[in-house]
């Protein structure tokens, strides 16, 4: 078990498999992005390794990001790898569902349980204006791809001030009304050179449910308002799906994250808005022992913060969000 000094069970790793990604969307970002060379990332041995000692560590749950994980090479046997180690309950992946279309059967087949969708309007020319190069078309095309494969669904929708935060918002919460899905509306967070454009454009949980349900009729809470991951849920009436709401900005929820992020360059980040980082990858090529790496890795988790600094206006500025990893 991994323990931070508040007493809290440290067990979901997110895993950035690449910082690369085949769109630009406007608060991720800039659309001239540089990467590291693939020398300086983890390769898929060293991603394995440390998979096995933090599921020694009591790790159990763990979501592949990006980037986008799917532009990886090797991305189905790194799953099918992650899938096999024992202590591993579940392996999920978060994608902008470009590539689905063929690699979601593959994936299931591997080991992957459920996908979190990006998309932030199923409006043709607005999803081309906010990711810049992205066909919504082909999101649609993802989605029933995993639908098919039998993966369980989420989709995602970061909500951008003057984009996407009237119709696009009843357009996707009416999904809801139709498919067993969770569509999650996510608070834009700020960070590195876009951190000015994000704190703009965010638009708080309760405007966008007070959008809905204007148009929709009540949300209803669900689990007396327990979140699911990040996620608080409500439901439309009769809906088989549900709407979650990720207020990481407006409603922090930090006392109950049991979550930490590795890098796709090995760094341990425990806590997505904040910039201390521990090198894992130096060790690792210097010929680190699990044990060390162990050692390395609880003194990591016993130091992660309480929450992030956004109402002192402390913004990480180190990285871009798709640096990170979600």
């Amino acid at each position: 078990m991994a323990l931070d000094r508040f007493g809290r069970n440290i067990s979901y790793l997110r895993i950035s498999l690449t910082d690369k990604c085949n769109l630009r969307c406007v608060y991720c970002m800039p659309e001239e992005m540089t990467f590291r060379p693939r020398a300086e990332l983890l390769q898929d041995d060293e991603i394995i390794r440390l998979v096995r000692v933090f599921a020694d560590l009591g790790f159990h749950k763990y979501r592949l990001t990006g980037g986008e994980p799917t532009v990886r090479a090797n991305v189905v046997a790194i799953v099918a790898a992650i899938a096999r180690t024992p202590g591993v309950r579940e392996v999920a992946m978060t994608t902008n569902g470009l590539l689905l279309d063929k690699l979601a059967q593959p994936l299931a087949a591997a080991g992957l349980t459920r996908v979190n969708i990006s998309i932030d309007t199923i409006d043709p020319a607005k999803f081309k204006k906010l990711t810049r190069w992205g066909e919504v078309s082909d999101v649609w095309a993802g989605i029933h791809a995993a639908q098919g494969a039998g993966l369980a669904i989420k989709l995602n929708a970061v909500i951008v001030r003057g984009y996407n935060d009237q119709q696009d918002v009843v357009d996707l919460a009416r999904l809801t009304q139709y498919q067993p899905w969770q569509v999650r509306f996510i608070e834009m967070m700020p960070f590195g050179d876009v951190a000015d454009f994000q704190q703009a454009g965010v638009v708080s949980e309760a405007e966008l449910r007070a959008t809905i349900a204007a148009a929709l009729g009540p949300l209803s809470l669900v689990d007396d308002g327990r979140l699911d991951g990040e996620a608080r849920l409500y439901r439309l009436p009769d809906a088989p799906g549900t709407l979650g709401f990720i207020s990481s900005v407006t409603e922090p929820f930090c006392a109950s994250c049991t979550r930490a992020r590795l890098t796709a360059d090995g760094r341990l980040r425990l806590c997505l808005l904040r910039e201390k980082e521990v090198d894992v990858l130096t060790p690792l090529r210097q010929g680190a022992t699990d044990a060390e790496l162990t050692e390395l890795l609880k003194e990591a988790i016993w130091w992660k913060p309480w929450g992030h600094g956004l109402g002192r206006n402390v913004i990480p500025l180190n990285r871009v969000m798709s640096e990170i990893g979600g």
